[in-house]
């Protein structure tokens, strides 16, 4: 079993790590402009410049823009329908006291305190239910302090030198290699970005998860308009599907799938269609998080309760794992997805299943490792001789790198946030752990 124990000493503060040669991460002073720039180029990085400010969006409704008026009870019903759906209806009809029958109000002030004492008992069972959309976008994002942080989402294409970085104020930029045009994605329901996801095989399409729908932009590499328009872009949404926490993108690109919290199904989509057909297992309470495996045979599942899934896309068949301890947190496939790695909400700790292929041919088979095995010890541990670091702890998020040969750890305690542990890694028995920075 790895462990942090066998780390060097982190760079000191001040630093910044650029890059990796031969082996070793490439260290340099933050403030000097010259070697940043050197390397920048030499890795052809775009140049970024985000503001750090507080996040002081108010999401209002459009009716406070406009004089209020007398309405009838049906064009109330109605206007109620469309902005707040049932649940609204219901709660104005039980206001409307003077206005309807009074065995109308009481028929309906029933329904309600049904309706609010089964969601008390769910919620009791899940508590995450009870959360507010933006605080279970909080809550469930692999991004640290998603709340505050000036970049909420950050995604890398896989095959073209680009990136979708989303701001705090739910703008998304688009930023590529050796062009200064920069694309800035806005639309009125692009609220509370989660998740980013870009269509594979195509230059020009990215996914966002937003918190009543996903949007599917076109953005067109060529065009120089710097605010596409909403002709642009696709609007995905489905009755209960919401907020919308993390999508992928089947690896040859053909299917979209998304997952919420709140519902217990994911939506695989059919985007040029705008269709999609669910995936519904029973308990868990939600759909917190979702990764396709790179050869597209396997989805891992999270759950916001301690229960998570791994679906074999052949068939849609599915098997179920259990944590005594907590939620899954964040996990990883290997590249030819016989390999899983995840790590749990409360332990410092990564593990792996296994999952085997089928004899004389490349499919994989149906059955995993009955139980997971711990790989990498990240309990926090001191490093350094003349000045004491202190490493390790829970994980936030991590990565593995296409190739199989990185494994890149970020934590969640505070005095370890502004590190990331890279792992040297080879598919096998062991994981081996090279540097940290």
């Amino acid at each position: 079993m790895c462990s942090l124990l066998n780390f060097p000493t982190p760079p000191p503060d001040g630093t910044i790590t650029v890059c990796e040669a031969n082996s070793e991460l490439v260290n340099t002073d933050n403030n000097n402009e010259d070697i940043l720039n050197r390397y920048k180029d030499m890795m052809n990085i775009p140049d970024i410049t985000v503001e750090r400010s507080p996040n002081t969006l108010v999401h209002e409704s459009a009716k406070s823009a406009f004089i209020e008026h007398k309405q009838t009870v049906l064009k109330k019903i109605i206007a109620t329908w469309h902005e707040h759906g049932c649940m609204g209806v219901l709660e104005e009809i039980a206001n409307m006291k003077g206005e309807v029958s009074p065995w109308i109000c009481k028929t309906v002030c029933g329904i309600l305190m049904s309706i609010r004492w089964l969601n008390s008992l769910h919620g009791s069972i899940f508590p995450h239910l009870l959360l507010s959309s933006e605080d279970l976008v909080c809550e469930f994002s692999h991004t640290l302090d998603w709340q505050s942080s000036p970049v909420k989402v950050f995604a890398w294409h896989p095959h073209v030198m680009k990136f979708a970085a989303a701001l705090n104020d739910d703008s998304v930029k688009i930023y590529t290699v050796n062009n200064s045009l920069v694309p800035t994605l806005k639309h009125k329901l692009q609220k509370y970005v989660a998740d980013i996801a870009w269509r594979p095989f195509s230059s020009s399409e990215v996914a966002l998860a937003c918190q009543s729908c996903v949007l599917v932009w076109h953005v067109d590499p060529k065009s120089l308009a710097t605010r596409p328009s909403t002709a642009c872009v696709q609007v995905l949404s489905q009755t209960g599907h919401s907020p919308v926490t993390s999508l992928c993108w089947c690896p040859q690109g053909g299917a979209l799938i998304t997952a919420s919290p709140a519902d217990t199904a994911m939506m695989v989509w059919d985007v040029s269609m705008e269709r999609c057909e669910p995936l519904r297992r029973f308990g868990g309470g939600g759909v917190s998080f979702i990764n396709w495996s790179p050869d597209g045979s396997k989805v891992f599942a999270a759950t916001p309760s301690t229960v998570f899934r791994v679906w074999h896309t052949q068939k849609w068949e599915v098997e179920k794992w259990s944590n005594p301890c907590s939620r899954c947190q964040a996990a990883c496939w290997s590249p030819d997805g016989s390999t899983l790695l995840f790590a749990t909400y409360t332990e410092p700790k990564v593990y792996s299943l296994r999952f085997g292929h089928l004899t004389g041919t490349t499919e994989t088979s149906i059955g995993g490792s009955k139980a997971a095995v711990c790989v990498v010890d990240l309990t926090q541990v001191v490093l350094g001789s003349t000045e004491e670091y202190n490493v390790g702890g829970c994980v936030q998020s991590m990565v593995w790198d296409p190739l199989g040969q990185r494994l890149a750890v970020l934590f969640r305690e505070s005095n370890s946030s502004n590190l990331v542990a890279v792992f040297k890694t080879k598919i096998g028995r062991t994981v081996q752990g090279i540097k940290q920075q």
